[in-house]
């Protein structure tokens, strides 16, 4: 079970790129990773590419081993563009793990509790941009079948927003919510746009929508002021996503600063992090929902979490994906009910197809989430990358 080759491919999907990782063993199994990081990913490979030529010979039985030294010897030890190269070589190693064992990912994190995870929606509002066409897509999304969605009603803003911004984004809110109903939970993403002052007023304004939390209010790696938020708003805060590390997730526990911790095993460390993460969690009696609106290999990734943890609610997907993610993998997950499964299969259980990915190489780009664009983060010819029961 020695390594013999890692290589990476990264590959275009119109919002950001798909950094993937193949970690090859000298039996000729392969396992896959990915990761991503908004508008630099080009950072990421090169250091999967420095760490390849010394794992070349190592046991793939000692992922977390692996995981741990190359942290070491970084001397870093963290951070966005190390975090994201580890995890997504770590995620490989895990991967190839399990399908030379030939067992379903979720047996190596202590076995199966659900076979069907919950889900909620993200990206239904795709082209949408006033109130009416925003409940109009929400309602389309529910009757789906989906009991959950979230979304980002804040435009442009950063830092501060004026009454009459407020009141705008609001409309947007109000109008969702009527055309979901009371008994569908609705997810308000706040990206970190806002200083302490204007986050709190926001959440005090979004407590008669009932909403299920309020994301990221305030910028990351301000555990102490999110704090602060949390304790003037009568609404649950949700955070996580831009933690590198098992560290920034215990700091935003010590500071008492969420209510429902966000992260992302493509940016955290990968399944060696999460493990140690879905254990801190825990013995905080919160729920963990991870961050997951990226590719194929991440979403496997966390769907073996969510299958294995009870720890964990629902999981985050996005609704619709680039069309050549059905043709780079082969995912065989199945919607049903407001839950996705997956098939029974060695390791993540899918494959990817290289010659495929190999179409659609790297394009840059620009971050939406400040412009007011956000709404255009899916190409006209986006479709469900997962099949409808």
């Amino acid at each position: 079970m020695k390594i013999k080759d890692i290589s990476t491919v990264t590959v275009d999907n119109f919002r950001t790129n798909w950094v993937f990782v193949i970690v090859t063993l000298e039996n000729g199994i392969k396992g896959y990773g990915e990761s991503t990081l908004i508008g630099t990913e080009t950072a990421v490979a090169p250091i999967i590419g420095l760490w390849a030529e010394q794992l070349i010979g190592q046991s793939v039985l000692d992922v977390t081993a692996i995981q741990a030294r190359l942290q070491r010897e970084s001397y870093w030890l963290t951070g966005p563009v190390m975090s994201a190269a580890l995890s997504a070589l770590d995620i490989a190693l895990w991967d190839a793990k399990a399908r030379a064992l030939d067992l379903p990912l979720y047996a190596l994190l202590g076995g199966q509790v659900r076979r069907r995870v919950p889900v909620y929606a993200n990206g239904w509002y795709i082209g949408a941009k006033t109130p009416a066409e925003f409940g109009e897509k929400a309602k389309a999304i529910i009757d789906r079948g989906f009991q959950a969605l979230k979304w980002d009603p804040f435009g442009a803003a950063y830092q501060a927003m004026g009454r009459a911004e407020i009141n705008r984004a609001m409309d947007y809110v109000a109008a969702v919510r009527k055309a979901i109903g009371s008994d569908i939970d609705m997810m308000i993403e706040g990206h970190g746009r806002f200083n302490v002052n204007t986050a709190i007023e926001i959440g005090r304004v979004l407590e008669e929508f009932k909403i299920s939390w309020f994301e990221e209010p305030i910028p990351p790696g301000r555990p102490f002021e999110m704090a602060e938020v949390r304790r003037a708003v009568n609404v649950p805060i949700a955070a996580g996503e831009r933690c590198y590390s098992r560290f920034d997730i215990a700091a935003l526990l010590q500071a008492k600063a969420v209510d429902v911790l966000q992260p992302d095993i493509i940016h955290i460390g990968g399944f060696s992090e999460m493990v140690l993460i879905n254990g801190l969690v825990d013995s905080f009696s919160l729920p963990m929902v991870p961050h997951n609106p990226n590719g194929p290999i991440c979403h496997a990734a966390s769907m073996h979490m969510a299958m294995a943890w009870g720890s964990m609610g629902s999981l985050e997907i996005m609704v619709t994906d680039v069309p050549w993610r059905r043709q780079i993998a082969d995912e065989a997950c199945t919607f049903r009910d407001g839950c996705l499964e997956i098939e029974e299969r060695p390791g993540l259980g899918l494959t990817l197809d290289l010659d495929a990915a190999a179409k659609y190489p790297y394009q840059h780009h620009a971050l939406r989430h400040f412009s007011g664009k956000l709404t255009n983060i899916r190409p006209p010819d986006a479709q469900a990358w997962y099949s409808v029961a």
